[in-house]
């Protein structure tokens, strides 16, 4: 049997569990912890799907997540914090007049969750 092709940075297998587990409200979190820091800031950033003046809730954005996983780029990336842990990192243009959306997030297989790591506009200078 062939080994799964890497996509993106990730093998199809490793996507398919992000794009279902981000789909759940049961396997997905993104609460701040000492072990587990977080900068999801959905409320901060617009939603291009809507109107205007229309923001991501906790719920549209893993929505959104899941949409992006499906056909978006992701890369790796070492964490910190829980030392040696993988992020997976999207970062989306999202309007023409905005910076774009940066997207981490941290897949525990043991668990069978993903943490939302970030959320919120691209922070580059």
């Amino acid at each position: 049997m062939a080994s799964a092709r890497k996509q993106e940075g990730i093998d199809n297998e490793t996507r398919r569990l992000l794009i279902k587990l981000a789909r759940r409200s049961k396997t997905r979190s993104a609460l701040w912890t000492r072990e587990r820091p977080t900068d999801w800031e959905p409320q901060t950033v617009q939603d291009p799907r809507g109107g205007f003046f229309t923001y991501f809730t906790d719920v549209t954005a893993w929505e959104f997540i899941a949409l992006k996983l499906e056909e978006h780029p992701v890369k790796t990336q070492q964490l910190e914090k829980p030392l040696g842990a993988r992020g997976y990192v999207l970062e989306i243009p999202l309007q023409v007049d905005r910076p774009d959306l940066y997207v981490k997030l941290e897949l525990n297989r043991q668990r069978n969750h993903v943490f939302g790591r970030s959320f919120h506009y691209s922070r580059r200078d």
